[in-house]
């Protein structure tokens, strides 16, 4: 499913235009943004858990010159773990 597949189904699911839908993804994807880039985390209780962690930085291998050695930098790379209710879901233990 991509953006716009979810924006029609959030649309008729609640009963709103597709426009106002599409307003709500692009609200929900920039606060969860700005919230990991801050170090914050998201969590929606049952849903899980959005967050943001440091990789380390390494040593690497330029891969059009494997003799040349180069430096990768450490990122803040974003996590999202699974809350209990989607897990259960998932299993099959929960129903929809």
């Amino acid at each position: 499913m991509n953006k716009a597949e979810l924006a029609t189904r959030l649309a008729d699911k609640l009963d709103i235009s597709k426009k106002l839908a599409e307003d709500f993804i692009a609200s929900f994807e920039e606060i969860v943004t700005r919230a990991l880039v801050n170090g914050e985390e998201v969590t929606i209780a049952g849903f899980g858990t959005f967050s943001s962690r440091m990789r380390k930085g390494r040593i690497g291998v330029n891969p059009q010159n494997p003799t040349e050695k180069i430096t990768i930098p450490s990122v803040l790379v974003p996590k999202f773990k699974a809350g209990k209710a989607l897990k259960d879901t998932l299993k099959g233990k929960r129903e929809i």
